[in-house]
């Protein structure tokens, strides 16, 4: 006779289930959002993304930094910089400590540009987290740390052909 704890095994794999269904109704919501922004600001969703990174980022980065924080190889990173400068978005500018480098800087004007895009998107996401309490945000944090530590890895191994 079963017991307490294949029903809780059973119940476990229902969660389970649900949440690979939800998870992937969730990413690809946010693909179909990030591809919606970039159509509205006339980029590529790498582009967008790129952009993001770089609005972290302390200063102007190297295009080797940017291949590091998109996964994408440098020579791609050196077409989606073209295609970022083209837009307006960034500048290239010599190192001044270093003039044989080049760096990537962002454009304060079309950033700014950018983050009203967001000022204006962004409060109807906030709302989403109002009725949760701290502990239930630090889980949430927990997972998207997780998941961006992960997500970087599988990258890694999908661009080495190690699956």
């Amino acid at each position: 006779m079963p017991g307490k704890a294949d029903g809780g095994a059973h119940a476990r794999e229902r969660l389970l289930d649900e949440l690979s269904e939800v998870s992937r109704r969730y990413m690809a919501s946010y693909a179909l959002f990030n591809q919606a922004v970039a159509d509205h600001l006339k980029l590529h969703p790498t582009d967008l993304q790129c952009l993001n990174l770089l609005g972290l980022e302390a200063g102007p980065v190297t295009t080797g930094r940017i291949a590091e924080l998109t996964g994408l190889t440098t020579g791609s990173a050196t077409r989606l910089v073209d295609r970022l400068e083209k837009a307006g978005y960034v500048v290239r500018e010599r190192d001044a400590a270093d003039r044989r480098r080049v760096l990537v800087a962002t454009v304060p004007e079309r950033m700014a540009e950018f983050g009203r895009l967001w000022d204006r998107l962004g409060p109807r996401w906030y709302m989403l987290f109002e009725e949760l309490d701290a502990s239930e945000l630090a889980l949430i944090i927990g997972h998207m740390r997780r998941t961006v530590d992960f997500t970087a890895g599988q990258v890694a191994r999908l661009r080495e052909g190690d699956i």
